[in-house]
Order: C-alpha cells, then structure tokens, then sequence
C-alpha cells in the first residue's frame, strides 16, 4: 500500500525537506510514503485567486493514485486522535488501497475538487503555514504506524 501526498508548493526550506525525509524514510516498505509537489499558481496583485485555486486543485486530484481512498487536509474537516489516525491506518491497510493526502495552497482547495474526495481531515483550528503541515502529516503517519505494530515510539 502507497501513502501519497500531494502538496501545493514547491522548494522548502531544509528543514522541512529533512523531516520529510527522515519519517518517509521510517515507513516500511509495504506502506511507502511519498510526496508529490504540485507548482503553486503565480500570484500576482490582481489575481483572480478562484481560478488559481481551481487550476491547483486539479493538479491536486490528478496526482492522487487510481483508486485511492482520497483525504483533504481542510481546517473544517474531522479532527482526529492519533489514536484515531491509527486505527484509520489500520483499516486502511485492511482495504489494501492507496491512499492519498492533499494538501492545498494558501487559498485551500476548490469546493468542486473537495466534493470528490472520501474525507476531510483537520489539524484542528491551528493555522500551520504549508511546510510544517508536510511535517506533521509524515510524523503523525509514522507515529500512527508504529502503534498499530506496537512500537515503543508512541508513548502517551
């Protein structure tokens, strides 16, 4: 099973490049994770955003494996435990599908692209600028694997 995200932004900072990497680099191989940069839309003074928006969110959905079972990062979405995020983990798994991750630029994701995707996932009410989300999701997607295997990782 791949672990897909796609993410609106291209050329983080090092740090942001080097946890990506470090948590990828933890996940085993039967459930991979990867990233797929999707080119923010130039923005300028009088940008009309809605379209700039809906271009990247395409970008967004095309990128998502055949067949995935497709989560938006969205601040109205669901909240989840990482408790929680395990045992979707876990079902996932059972299901043997991909699954893939979006993650928007600044202005979020198109509502007509958010209308196709299974589920809406939130962070909570935290604004996190763009690079950290990346982070969080890598981390919590490793920590979430290491308790459905019970590693000593997780601790509460």
């Amino acid at each position: 099973m791949q672990l897909l995200v796609a993410a609106v932004g291209q050329r983080m900072p090092g740090w942001v490049n080097e946890a990506w990497t470090d948590y990828a680099r933890r996940m085993p191989p039967a459930l991979s994770l990867s990233l797929r940069e999707i080119t923010l839309a130039k923005r300028g003074k009088n940008a009309d955003t809605k379209r700039l928006t809906a271009i990247e969110s395409k970008a967004l959905y095309q990128a998502m494996p055949k067949r995935a079972r497709v989560i938006a990062l969205d601040v109205r979405g669901q909240a989840w435990s990482t408790e929680k995020l395990a045992a979707n983990l876990e079902a996932w798994m059972g299901e043997g599908r991909d699954v893939g991750f979006m993650i928007g630029g600044p202005d979020g994701i198109a509502a007509d692209v958010m209308q196709k995707v299974n589920e809406r996932w939130s962070f909570g009410p935290l604004t996190l600028p763009h690079p950290m989300v990346r982070v969080v999701l890598a981390e919590q997607l490793y920590r979430a694997w290491t308790i459905t295997q019970n590693h000593p990782y997780h601790r509460v």
